[in-house]
C-alpha cells in the first residue's frame, strides 16, 4: 500500500478514484493505492465468491467483490474488502463521479497477505465493528488452510472460530462450504520452504 502525505476531501477522493487504473483507499484524508494480489489471494476471493453466491443466490443476500466501495462513516474511510454480502436492500452513498459506496455490508471477508494481516486485524476491523448493520468478519490464510470467522454476539462481543484442514466444512453466514472447495486449485507456499 502507499500513502499520500496531503490530506484530500471527499470529493478530491473520488475525483482521483474515478481517473485511477488501481483501488485507491480512503483513510480520513490520506489516500491509499492497493497493490496488485498474489495468485493465491485472487483464487481464494474467486472461491469465496462462488461457493458464497451458489449458496445465497436464491435468499435475500448478495455476494459483491473487491470492486465494490465500502463507506465505514465513524472511521471517515472508504474501502475495498476482498468479498461483500449485503442482505435485504443494499444502502449506497452515490458519489457525483458515479461511484456507489454501500454502506450496509452485513458479511466482510478479507483474504490475508504479510502486508494486511496486522492492518486487517486490527484497525480495519474495530473501523468494520462501527457499522451497523456489520455482524461477521472472516479471515482467509493464503499461506495454509486456514478460515477464521468472527461473528458478533452483541455490541461489546464478538465470538471467534478457526477452522483448519481439521475441519471438513467452514460455517459463513448460513452456508456450509466445503475447506477443499475454498483452496481449490489454490497454490499454498510449502511451509518446509519457508521455513517453518
Amino acid at each position: 500500500m502507499m500513502q499520500t502525505t496531503t490530506q484530500v476531501t471527499h470529493e478530491e477522493y473520488f475525483d482521483l478514484l474515478a481517473k485511477s487504473d488501481v483501488k485507491l483507499e480512503y483513510h480520513a484524508g490520506e489516500i491509499l493505492a492497493m497493490a496488485g494480489a498474489q495468485p493465491a489471494h485472487n483464487r481464494l476471493c474467486i472461491t469465496l465468491s462462488t461457493a458464497l453466491e451458489n449458496c445465497l443466490s436464491d435468499g435475500e443476500c448478495m455476494v459483491l467483490n473487491s470492486d465494490q466501495l465500502i463507506k465505514i462513516l465513524e472511521c471517515d474511510k472508504y474501502t475495498f474488502p476482498d468479498v461483500v454480502v449485503v442482505c435485504r436492500k443494499p444502502v449506497y452513498e452515490k458519489s457525483p463521479q458515479g461511484i456507489n459506496a454501500l454502506e450496509n455490508p452485513v458479511i466482510i471477508i478479507e483474504v490475508l497477505s504479510d502486508s494486511t494481516e496486522k492492518y486487517d486485524r486490527l484497525e480495519k476491523f474495530d473501523c468494520y465493528k462501527t457499522i451497523p448493520s456489520f455482524n461477521e468478519y472472516v479471515l482467509v490464510s493464503s499461506k495454509k488452510k486456514r478460515v477464521e470467522v468472527i461473528k458478533k454476539l452483541n455490541e461489546s462481543e464478538w465470538l471467534s472460530h478457526t477452522y483448519t484442514e481439521k475441519d471438513e466444512y467452514v460455517l459463513i453466514g448460513d452456508c456450509s462450504i466445503s475447506l477443499e472447495k475454498i483452496y481449490n486449485k489454490v497454490e499454498l507456499p510449502d511451509i518446509k520452504s519457508i521455513g517453518f
